[in-house]
């Protein structure tokens, strides 16, 4: 049911430290035959405590210069591609785009792959951005109305899989993976695929407006009344093809995930800035 159509420092922390003062007193001695030995008196320590100031970002885990290798999060990036993107919808299918998110796709080969996800009243549209380009590489667009299953819950993998991810997702389902051809299934380039899963983007944490976007229960608040509403207006959907939202495990079905540990090892889905190469 779905469509796919290519296009061409750390902080300055501030230490001031008093040491510790120490007085003490001279011995005197006498040089005088008659005099004894004056012994010295006690000795007095005065200590302060060190005071140390420190700035915090608002999340203390994040690191700041790790946020600019992602080319999405450098300055007006995401904004154009939200204009860029919310033109081209307008022009090509006249729908309005009513959110957009930025989120991580984890295929069915537990490859990870940076997507601009988007609204519409009829539409979801995943996107293949280039933050280094600044242009759409791949759009796949999903009908609302089709969208049967809805599963939140954490990644779980094979017992004998040997690239095992933490974490939660949401996968999105229009199809059964039952007629799935074996070959579409073992292909890791396959679009045939008839879900989608997601997890939070890595750079959720760099400021209030990327922690709006990168929310996966910020989408699955606005998705779940789309596709009922869509359901509703759709004609020909009955009351026994309702949406199903259910809690439960997702399921990742790879085993040995060489390709997947190499390429999310180095974020080969994300446009980053990978430094200068030479020999």
């Amino acid at each position: 049911m779905s469509t796919i159509g290519s296009f061409e420092g750390f902080q300055p922390v501030s230490l001031k430290q008093e040491g510790d003062d120490q007085s003490s007193e001279t011995d005197h001695l006498s040089t005088n035959g008659g005099d004894s030995v004056k012994e010295p008196g006690p000795r007095r320590i005065s200590r302060q405590p060190s005071v140390t100031k420190s700035t915090l970002y608002p999340n203390p885990y994040h690191q700041p210069y790790a946020s600019r290798k992602y080319f999405a999060t450098r300055p007006g990036a995401i904004e154009t591609a939200m204009e860029d993107l919310r033109g081209h919808i307008k022009q090509t299918s006249g729908e309005t785009v009513q959110g957009f998110w930025l989120l991580t796709e984890i295929d069915h080969w537990n490859n990870e792959k940076e997507k601009v996800l988007m609204l519409t009243d009829k539409t979801l549209l995943i996107c293949k951005y280039d933050f280094i380009m600044l242009s759409c590489v791949q759009m796949q667009q999903i009908p609302l109305s089709a969208i049967c299953r809805l599963c939140l819950g954490k990644f779980v993998f094979p017992g004998m899989s040997l690239d095992k991810r933490p974490g939660e997702g949401l996968r999105i389902c229009w199809g059964s993976t039952e007629g799935q051809s074996l070959l579409s299934r073992w292909n890791p380039w396959s679009t045939e695929v008839p879900y989608a899963t997601f997890t939070e983007h890595p750079m959720k944490y760099t400021n209030e407006k990327f922690l709006e976007i990168c929310k996966l229960s910020g989408f699955t608040s606005k998705l779940v009344p789309a596709i009922e509403n869509a359901r509703k207006d759709s004609a020909g959907s009955g009351g026994g093809n309702e949406l199903m939202v259910l809690t439960q495990p997702i399921l990742i079905e790879t085993y040995t995930g060489l390709m997947s540990f190499i390429g999310n090892r180095n974020k080969l889905g994300y446009s980053l800035a990978r430094g200068s190469i030479g020999f």
